[in-house]
């Protein structure tokens, strides 16, 4: 089965252990948390477990780097919360990590579906409100920087 074909709950379930999976490669703890984590769905730490972090993961199939979020992302975030954005690529393949703090996340996707709703939409109408929102990381400023992440 090819990653294009996963549901969109197992691919999350999918990108998730490959997020714990590559902290684990490069030293960390990492720990999935149990699905009634709110918001929360790995906490990490360094080996000597001196500094910790939750991250949220976000998933996606293909190799565009954009994710669908919700408008809780616009004011859920801390200093030690950070999104590691997943593209599933080909099972060939390894995949895509970006690396964000949770504020750049809040600012971005405020900021971007305000302008959005200030646009006119594909016929000249008002965009409507709603509440999904988007990340993007078109020029990769965020790909695999782990090193964000402050382990």
């Amino acid at each position: 089965m090819a990653s294009t074909d996963l549901p969109k709950g197992l691919s999350g379930i999918a990108g998730e252990y490959f997020v714990a999976g590559e902290l684990s490669r490069r030293g960390y703890v990492a720990s999935i948390t149990l699905r009634n984590t709110r918001g929360i769905d790995l906490l990490v730490s360094n080996a000597d477990a001196t500094r910790q972090v939750a991250i949220q993961v976000k998933t996606n199939q293909g190799r565009k780097p954009e994710w669908v979020l919700s408008k809780k992302a616009e004011s859920f975030y801390a200093d030690n919360l950070f999104y590691v954005f997943v593209n599933l690529k080909s099972p060939a393949e390894r995949p895509d990590f970006h690396i964000v703090p949770s504020k750049v996340v809040a600012d971005f996707v405020k900021s971007d579906h305000q302008n959005w709703l200030e646009s006119p939409g594909k016929s000249g109408q008002a965009h409507k409100d709603n509440p999904v929102r988007k990340f993007r990381d078109p020029e990769s400023r965020f790909l695999e920087r782990w090193e964000v992440l402050g382990l």
